[in-house]
């Protein structure tokens, strides 16, 4: 390796650097150099720590931690499939036509996460070139996040255009990576809410094949797009059954289900275990905040706690804990929330942020039927919140510092 780098250093190097006839991509050169080795940036001044880790080694830990999520998503993705051209059923085992099922997610998943590289990168090549410096490492996450909370079915341009609205609108005009203020994926998966709402809804669409049981795709309601049915009717109402008994034990909807991830919806997101898996990893390298992760999830556990002891329907009835497995809570709470760029920072604020944000998640889930998930919207809310926490935070710290000097004197 060494070696390697001395070639690179002394031989390619020159050309990509000021005066040297590939000087137009030097970008593209530094952003590979320092991908595969240490990077050889350090202050021009002042003191300096020389150390391998690196946002590119950071975001790298990110993206491993997501692979237990993209791995079930892809293995979901076929297993839903097959029960809906009845090649299985419930009570097939889990395990059979194992690589027929990856492989049908597969080819769904590897075109989505081509796109979202594809384009998002490519912006950010412009961009750096433009303003002349290094490519922002943030989009090696960012470019799997957003495939991840896409439904399979999901038309390749709409995740393009996504991409390159959240990328240009939601981090470069604030100047890049370490800079936005909202959270980059949760940006183009509002757009794509906003612009195209019957695309990101309660309901999804079991891709199929001509000749297929079902030629174009079969759609079916979400959990919470079947919850979000019973509002406005009494939680007795005998006309709920049906869906109430979807939750019960051994049902499509039971708690179990939704903690392994055995439903349809967004590709990463239906597995609790998997995003616990993820926050495991997250936790021991030191990357995630256990603090926003614990007050996330304490929030969206008390006003479900709330909503079920006051429960007026079937939404608000679910119980707490099974409330919190669906959807997208998990993996909102575990990759989106702890992002530490939009974030708050202060050690309180993280524990006042996390706390609102799992909170709003549920609130607006249930109280909002036109937002079959709230995750997305508490947590860009939270976003925005994010300094004015901290500020306060600050400031309660100075007057107590000051309170503190002054009884001292």
């Amino acid at each position: 390796m060494k070696a390697l780098k001395k070639l690179i250093d002394n031989k390619l190097k020159p050309h990509f650097e000021e005066g040297g006839k590939l000087k137009r991509f030097w970008v593209v050169f530094d952003s590979l150099d320092t991908f595969a080795f240490v990077p050889g940036h350090t202050t021009k001044s002042g003191t300096h720590i020389r150390d391998g880790i690196d946002m590119k080694r950071t975001m790298m830990m990110v993206i491993i931690a997501m692979i237990p999520c993209l791995l079930f998503g892809t293995w979901n993705i076929g297993h839903q499939y097959l029960l809906g051209i009845g090649e299985i059923t419930s009570a097939t085992p889990l395990m059979d036509m194992f690589w027929s099922k990856m492989g049908w997610g597969a080819s769904r998943i590897l075109p989505l996460l081509a796109v979202s590289y594809g384009v998002g990168l490519g912006i950010e090549f412009i961009f750096a070139g433009i303003r002349k410096h290094s490519i922002n490492e943030g989009f090696l996450v960012s470019g799997m996040l957003i495939p991840l909370i896409m439904p399979a079915d999901i038309s390749l341009w709409m995740v393009g255009l996504a991409t390159a609205f959240a990328v240009v609108i939601g981090k470069e005009v604030f100047g890049g990576t370490g800079m936005n203020i909202l959270n980059v994926a949760l940006t183009a998966r509002a757009f794509l809410f906003f612009a195209y709402p019957t695309k990101i809804s309660g309901n999804v669409w079991l891709m199929g094949n001509e000749g297929d049981t079902f030629i174009d795709g079969a759609t079916g309601a979400t959990a919470m797009g079947e919850l979000a049915n019973t509002i406005g009717i009494d939680a007795n109402s005998p006309a709920t059954e049906p869906i109430r008994s979807m939750f019960t034990d051994g049902s499509v909807y039971s708690f179990w289900n939704q903690f392994i991830g055995l439903e349809p919806g967004s590709i990463g997101e239906t597995s609790a275990l998997a995003c616990l898996i993820g926050a495991a990893i997250l936790l021991l390298v030191g990357i995630a905040s256990w603090r926003v992760i614990l007050s996330f999830f304490a929030g969206g556990f008390a006003m479900a706690f709330i909503f079920h002891t006051f429960a007026a329907n079937d939404f608000m009835g679910v119980e707490p804990l099974h409330q919190l497995m669906m959807g997208g809570f998990f993996f909102g709470m575990v990759f989106m929330a702890t992002d530490p760029v939009t974030a708050a920072q202060t050690n309180t604020g993280k524990l006042i942020y996390g706390f609102f944000g799992g909170l709003f998640s549920i609130m607006i889930r249930v109280f909002n039927p036109a937002y079959p998930e709230g995750v997305m919207m508490a947590i860009l809310f939270m976003n925005v919140m994010a300094p004015m926490i901290d500020h306060y935070v600050i400031q309660s710290n100075i007057k107590k510092r000051l309170k503190r000097a002054a009884v001292a004197a």
